[in-house]
């Protein structure tokens, strides 16, 4: 049984609509560079960078150094409250013009140009 504290966190973690759509960017199993999710979403590396260590600290995402280069991808054991959560938001995710434009970018990115 989750603690309020839990549900607070999660709640916390997802409260921002640029964590929602790196949820949505990063729950298709693979890892996802920083610079191609800065890319995605047009904003700055700094910010994504930020948002991308709240849903570290709330469990939501993990991530690999390579290089100079970071991989994030969605968390591999989501805790049985972070499944539910997820379960509910694929829904609107599927539903959504944003989160559907956003996988787009992400499938069409030039990862031959050397930047990442």
């Amino acid at each position: 049984m989750e603690t309020i504290q839990e549900w607070s966190l999660q709640f916390k973690a997802l409260s921002e609509p640029v964590r929602l759509r790196l949820i949505h960017l990063l729950r298709g199993g693979g890892e996802v560079c920083v610079c191609d999710l800065v890319a995605v979403l047009g904003m700055p590396q700094s910010l994504i960078s930020r948002h991308l260590a709240t849903l570290r600290h709330a469990g939501w995402v993990s991530y690999r150094r390579q290089s100079q280069w970071i991989y994030y991808r969605l968390a591999v054991e989501l805790n049985p409250l972070q499944q539910r959560i997820l379960a509910a938001m694929v829904v609107s995710f599927d539903e959504s013009y944003v989160f559907k434009e956003d996988l787009v970018r992400l499938a069409t990115l030039d990862r031959d140009s050397g930047i990442c």
